[in-house]
């Protein structure tokens, strides 16, 4: 009976000093005062875009602030090549939850497929927080992002304003399952429908699909389908406006519809000088991936941090292309955190 008395005292013991132990650590960690970086990973939806590559020059500019700053960060970039690959952005998280990373910085492409790995990674001791895209579930530390509803908001009153409230406008969607493209067409649908009656919504569930490529043959059907009586067309990112965008200068009608995209690229800018392009919303995807990390290493450090961030949008057109304002979010300093990556 003595023996199992002190035998249970001794493991109690042993368990005090090692959770001691472990807060100790815990504590030099998040003070900076540790020799061990903070290890962050930064998931986004695909690698192709030029969006997803100013998340990761915002990801590299915060790892290198902070830094400097006395709390070592090392930012992990690794996502799925194609944004439709769902299994492998989920192997990815899993991945990461396996290395032990001390957290993730993701951009969901579903809003509901990747939450099992998410809650998974929580329960694992492995938080995250959620950019640009929504996520499903309360098993995250915040979800920094533009207002995506607000900007398709932004694109419809850009539209309305230039057919005069009149005339046959298409909405080409992204994917099933995005939930930031999602509440862009949710936005642009209800603005137009509430301000602008007289505006006939000829079509509204194409989606575009993952890549310039696959944008383009579905712009193409539309086009044929609805081109000769077309005013108005809104598309929801990037490759879905540059592949509108090929498909109407095939058919030499680049110019004479109205025309709003999303998210900045050497293409469209191009665009809108050559008043191909109405106008496009623009996010601050640098500064996403900026206060993703910052975000992460805070609530690392055990400070408290907002539940939600907004990053901002705006609307450009060749008004204010060329503004110093407008100028910093079309053409971040990408290559100044990407060359040495």
């Amino acid at each position: 009976m003595k023996q199992t008395w002190l035998l249970r005292r001794t493991l109690a013991a042993a368990a005090i000093i090692l959770t001691a132990c472990g807060h100790s650590d815990t504590q030099r960690s998040a003070s900076g005062g540790g020799t061990q970086p903070f290890r962050i990973a930064v998931i986004p939806k695909g690698t192709t875009h030029e969006f997803w590559r100013a998340i990761h020059a915002g990801a590299v500019q915060a790892e290198r602030e902070l830094s400097a700053e006395g709390t070592p960060v090392t930012v992990i970039w690794k996502g799925p090549f194609r944004e439709d690959d769902r299994e492998q952005q989920v192997q990815v998280v899993e991945g990461f939850v396996s290395e032990r990373v001390q957290g993730i910085v993701l951009a969901p492409l579903d809003s509901r497929a990747l939450v099992r790995p998410v809650e998974e990674a929580r329960q694992a001791g492995v938080p995250t927080v959620i950019i640009d895209s929504g996520l499903e579930s309360d098993s995250i530390v915040s979800f920094v992002a533009t207002d995506n509803r607000k900007g398709g908001q932004l694109a419809a009153d850009r539209i309305g304003e230039l057919l005069g409230g009149r005339g046959k406008v298409l909405l080409l969607r992204y994917a099933e399952g995005s939930a930031s493209t999602h509440d862009r067409e949710i936005g642009f649908l209800e603005e137009l429908r509430s301000k602008y009656p007289r505006i006939e919504l000829v079509s509204s569930d194409q989606y575009a699909g993952p890549t310039r490529e696959t944008a383009k043959r579905t712009s193409e059907n539309l086009l044929n389908r609805f081109g000769s009586d077309l005013q108005g067309i809104f598309t929801v990112n990037e490759s879905s406006t540059i592949g509108m965008l090929l498909a109407l200068q095939d058919i030499n009608k680049a110019g004479h519809v109205r025309f709003i995209g999303f998210d900045p690229s050497p293409i469209l800018l191009s665009a809108i000088r050559a008043k191909q392009l109405d106008g496009i919303v623009v996010q601050n995807p640098m500064r996403m991936g900026y206060l993703g990390v910052k975000t992460m290493v805070e609530h690392l450090r055990q400070k408290p941090v907002e539940r939600r961030i907004d990053t901002g949008v705006i609307l450009v057109t060749s008004a204010n292309l060329d503004s110093a304002a407008v100028k910093d979010l079309v053409s971040p300093p990408l290559d100044k955190y990407l060359t040495s990556k």
